[in-house]
């Protein structure tokens, strides 16, 4: 498993996951394996594609236009798994697709895991589907070779964050605050807690995300778990360099920032 490995690698280094999420497809599904490959020469370890939705619910406005942009592009599901096998062609980096749940219930669940490991990914992220409604999903999943990544909130109950555990391969995904997506001046005060909370339910790798955009946030989360998610920040990066040649450049070099900031934070 690509994922497990990865962060045992990590361990052993003595510093936390850079996670990137982008938007497959955005801005074009041509142009995302070499945004990919940006962001692992600037040191990210894993990448997230995001699969663009019509509804995406609990996306703020930054990765909303994403989507849009992506879909008006053309992405289906079905893209975003051939732009995994394109990445996959040149790069052993984990990737994790990370799509609501309709676009997988019409795709059919057994076919996408199928489909899934053959294009070279390593778990999936389904945003909507809950732990409670996750029995049947998570067998198909993992039975293929995928890990199952859920998400837990300042919010969750004790009895939510065990069943997160519990489905959970791979590492569990804390958001670090309630609301949608999107980049944020300060971080919020809940997270330690989450992170205390979930380190009794599992002994996954724990890895952050919503609302880190700077190398000093990044820092400070690094400082309490085993990996720092950035999303929003990769994504305006995008959005700011659409007409541009410099887009893959500004990507590479935010993504270095980041990642230096997090060299030796958690040792």
């Amino acid at each position: 498993m690509r994922i497990s490995a990865m962060f045992e690698r990590l361990r052993g280094e003595g510093r936390p996951a850079l996670i990137a999420y982008i938007t497959a497809g955005d801005p074009s599904p041509e142009r995302t394996p070499a945004l990919a490959a940006a962001l692992e020469r600037g040191g990210v370890d894993l990448v997230e594609l995001g699969v663009p939705f019509s509804d995406p619910i609990a996306d703020g406005p930054v990765i909303q236009s994403a989507s849009e942009r992506a879909l008006s592009a053309g992405t289906t599901l079905q893209i975003v798994l051939e732009v995994a096998e394109q990445i996959r062609r040149h790069s052993d980096i984990p990737l994790l697709l990370f799509s609501y749940l309709n676009p997988v219930l019409r795709y059919g669940v057994e076919a996408l895991a199928h489909d899934a490991v053959k294009a070279g990914v390593d778990g999936v992220l389904l945003t909507d589907l809950t732990v409670e409604e996750a029995g049947h999903t998570v067998p198909v999943l993992r039975n293929a070779g995928l890990d199952t990544i859920f998400l837990a909130s300042p919010t969750s109950t004790p009895r939510r964050l065990e069943l997160v555990a519990r489905h959970s391969s791979g590492f569990v995904y804390l958001v670090s605050r309630t609301g949608v997506t999107g980049e944020r001046e300060s971080l919020s005060g809940s997270l330690e807690a989450l992170v205390s909370n979930m380190r009794k339910a599992t002994s996954l790798p724990l890895a952050a995300g919503f609302g880190i955009s700077t190398p000093g946030q990044a820092a400070q989360v690094g400082r309490m778990a085993d990996g720092v998610v950035v999303g929003s920040a990769f994504v305006r990066i995008i959005e700011q360099n659409l007409t541009g040649a410099g887009m893959e450049a500004k990507i590479e070099s935010f993504a270095r920032g980041l990642s230096t900031a997090l060299k030796g934070v958690n040792v």
